[in-house]
């Protein structure tokens, strides 16, 4: 098994942009996932639709749509270059954005999953012992939910690392910038390079089988420690 220095480098680059953005979606997937568990405002079918659109659209649909609006025209390109950040397309700031969006549903719904399960009794007990809304949340929800952010951050780091048309219709293909493992895959494949193709390949295969296996595991052990008790 053979890796040049630029599947070295796209590796590294996958590795640093899943993690970043598992950093983000967790904290920012967290209060999303609060308010849709606990929310019985109308805004919410609407709201969990516009989270769900990444689980069915095409990712070069979502792709083209974030170039357009990250573009010198868009929305989010105008705000941008007002604030003297510049454009986002082509950059990893602009691929972590677009990954932060596409990877949001993996993210919220097992944290909302764990949330509903966790129902209001342990908040109730928490209240009469005086514990303030933070200190309920704090002390008591996130050590219970544990699991369900557990499994949004598997999730969100192992789709973050299998993107393809979002990252390269915001990120393009340049090298130690942009071009993630799934990228340097395809240009092997462009190249007829297919002994290289195999070994990323192979290496991604072997990191969604211990992703998976991992999730699985988690659940089995959980699931026969309640069966214990």
């Amino acid at each position: 098994m053979y890796l040049s220095e630029s599947d070295l480098a796209a590796i590294w680059l996958t590795i640093k942009l899943a993690t970043t953005v598992t950093i983000l979606l967790l904290c920012l997937a967290t209060p999303i996932a609060w308010w849709l568990a606990r929310t019985g405002s109308k805004l919410k079918a609407p709201i969990a639709a516009i989270l769900s659109l990444p689980l069915i659209l095409p990712p070069t649909v979502l792709g083209f749509y974030l170039l357009i609006s990250m573009g010198p025209h868009g929305f989010i390109g105008q705000t941008t270059q007002f604030l003297g950040i510049g454009l986002l397309p082509f950059t990893f700031s602009g691929l972590v954005i677009a990954s932060v969006i596409y990877s949001l549903p993996f993210a919220v719904y097992p944290i909302q999953n764990a949330i509903e399960k966790l129902g209001e009794r342990p908040l109730e007990v928490a209240a009469t012992l005086g514990a303030g809304p933070w200190d309920r949340f704090f002390t008591v929800v996130l050590p219970l939910i544990k699991p369900g952010l557990f499994t949004a951050a598997v999730l969100s780091f192992a789709h973050t690392v299998g993107e393809f048309g979002v990252v390269l219709m915001i990120g393009g293909n340049i090298p130690e910038e942009t071009r993630v493992v799934a990228v340097q895959m395809y240009d092997h494949v462009e190249a007829l390079e297919y002994a290289e193709a195999h070994t990323l390949a192979a290496l991604m295969l072997g990191f969604s089988f211990v992703v998976l296996l991992l999730l699985y595991g988690t659940k089995s052990t959980k699931a026969m420690s309640h069966g214990a008790y």
